[in-house]
């Protein structure tokens, strides 16, 4: 992970579908940012803050799947830029009992640019079906 290395977008809030390679049963969600210590500027205020995961069966481009269900909100936590720069956060009650094809990431907040956010990586963790 290098400073500048990520994927960015404007503002302080947005979000990115990713694609599973199986259908699984999610445990915990990872995401990384890079640590004060190598920002070139020395602040990690790209960062992202409130982070809600929604899942789904197929690409939900209007907020329902194949099956007539909408999207089903997973998970919503905080990244804390005062911790490590890798952050896990498990689920409760994981393994899901439902397996999913498709996560929702949608950032809801950053730690104070006003300009953009950057992600760095994303992990979904889990048992495939």
């Amino acid at each position: 992970v290098s400073p500048g290395n990520c994927w960015p977008f404007p503002g302080h809030q947005g979000q990115v579908v990713i694609r599973l390679p199986a259908r699984v049963h999610l445990t915990a969600v990872t995401v990384q940012h890079i640590s004060k210590e190598v920002s070139p500027s020395g602040t990690v205020t790209s960062a992202p803050r409130d982070i809600a995961v929604f899942v789904s069966l197929c690409w939900a481009l209007l907020g329902v799947d194949a099956d007539g269900e909408e999207e089903s909100l997973l998970v919503t936590f905080m990244y804390n830029v005062a911790k490590e720069a890798i952050q896990t956060f498990p689920l409760k009650n994981a393994p899901h009992p439902r397996a999913f094809s498709y996560i929702k990431l949608v950032m809801k907040s950053n730690w104070g640019n006003p300009k953009y956010t950057c992600i760095y990586q994303v992990q979904v963790h889990g048992k495939m079906a």
